[in-house]
């Protein structure tokens, strides 16, 4: 799907006597001269016959399950900003269709870098869109203001991602960890606790944020804050965390895990009989898929952040689809449960197309500005970048329970900054 033109390069390499060959003997100088006039106006005369969207995503690896909504989301969206005949450019003089160029970054951030870096210089994306996680959005956005190419990115906290910053080609939509800080601490002051918090804070940019907001934070709200220390992914021995807890009275632990290491670390509490009054853990059980891999009974009463559900009163500006109907759309394609990142993959191609549309060129000095012009209503709401180019986007809290329609369900029980996002009641504490 490359845009290179191997044309161009035999037209700049041509000797004048070649030239003169082509050119006949009649007028040769005279020729010479209009020919070479002509094969600028040439390259200038070519025109854009399509806008070329990059989305490095995490298809396989550790962090697979927040790339699993793409391609579906981003071809759904670009489907209906293409049903119209794409986006009016005005170089191009008519409407150009969006096309997409995926690529697998298989979880791994220095992957994520060298894919952007290759969708820019090899395959000349006009502009670019960046999910799932800082470990991919951070990398992503990163290339983006080396090369100064317009971005557009979501799914990863706020915080993390301006450690990367400042920024002036990248624009990010999504929650702070103070947010999450609000939201956890709402989730637990519907149970009744002792306040003693165990935290599992990984080595990774998550990790290392959280631990630095988290703590002091919770320690002001009279929180104690029992932390044992970074860990890497893969973990497999959690004995030294939990017997700490257990010495320390926890009563609540918290942490920002990727799923398959929260998995070993909640086995192994329940096999070393260490159960919480509440366990409440970013990013590792977003996922029915990551929940029910738990086994057993083991996910019933776990609480989490939740981004963006059907419940969220929110519409396409693409279609005019409800939140729900976005959801309901991917059950019926895939036969799966909805999943919280769903509406922020289908977010960023809103955003895209509103920026084009208001910028009318493939620039990219002038696509960047219109990005940062941006305040558009969003599947997963308002969206209006400040001076540090984010925006944030509403948070709520909730508990997963055994489903009606699905083995695991999580339903909304805190909503107290986003009361226009309706609850399905209070959070329950963990049964031993």
């Amino acid at each position: 799907m490359s845009k290179k033109e191997g044309s161009m390069s035999e037209k700049k390499t041509i000797s004048r006597r070649e030239f003169m060959k082509k050119a006949g003997t009649v007028g040769a100088a005279v020729a010479l001269t209009g020919g070479l006039s002509a094969v600028a106006k040439t390259a200038q005369a070519q025109k854009p016959e399509f806008i070329l969207i990059g989305h490095p995503n995490p298809s396989t690896g550790p962090i697979a399950s927040f790339g699993e909504a793409s391609p579906w989301a981003d071809e759904l969206a670009i489907e209906e900003i293409n049903k119209q005949g794409g986006i009016f450019i005005k170089e191009a003089g008519k409407k150009l269709p969006l096309k997409l160029k995926l690529v697998d970054t298989a979880s791994d951030p220095t992957k994520a870098a060298d894919v952007a870096s290759k969708l820019i210089l090899n395959d000349k994306i006009d502009i670019m869109v960046a999910l799932h996680t800082p470990d991919t959005v951070n990398p992503v956005t990163s290339m983006c203001e080396r090369y100064q190419v317009p971005c557009v990115s979501l799914d990863a906290p706020v915080d993390a991602w301006l450690t990367g910053g400042p920024y002036k080609w990248s624009f990010h939509a999504f929650w702070t960890v103070d947010d999450i800080i609000t939201v956890f601490t709402g989730l637990w002051d519907q149970v009744k606790t002792n306040k003693a918090v165990g935290a599992a804070w990984p080595n990774d940019p998550d990790g290392k944020v959280w631990s630095e907001l988290f703590t002091p934070k919770l320690k002001a709200m009279g929180y104690k804050v029992v932390d044992v220390g970074r860990f890497p992914y893969g973990m497999q021995d959690y004995s030294a965390f939990i017997n700490t807890w257990k010495k320390e009275k926890v009563e609540i632990i918290t942490g920002v895990l990727i799923p398959p290491d929260w998995a070993t670390l909640w086995r192994q509490c329940h096999q070393q009989g260490f159960i919480p009054k509440v366990a409440t853990i970013g990013k590792a059980i977003l996922f029915p898929s990551a929940v029910e891999a738990l086994g057993g009974n083991l996910p019933n009463g776990l609480t989490s952040e939740i981004w963006w559900s059907p419940s969220h009163p929110f519409k396409s500006s693409l279609s005019g689809k409800t939140s729900k109907d976005l959801c309901d759309a991917w059950t019926a394609k895939t036969k799966k449960e909805w999943t919280q990142p769903i509406g922020f993959k289908y977010a960023a191609f809103e955003i895209v197309a509103d920026s084009l549309k208001r910028a009318q060129t493939l620039d990219k000095a002038k696509v960047r500005e219109a990005i940062a012009a941006t305040n558009l209503n969003t599947i997963v709401g308002p969206v209006k970048y400040n001076e540090k180019n984010f925006s944030r986007t509403p948070l709520v809290g909730g508990q997963w329970v055994k489903g009606k329609k699905w083995p695991w369900e999580i339903v909304i029980t805190y909503n107290k900054e986003y009361p226009n996002i309706p609850t399905a009641g209070k959070t329950a504490p963990l049964q031993k």
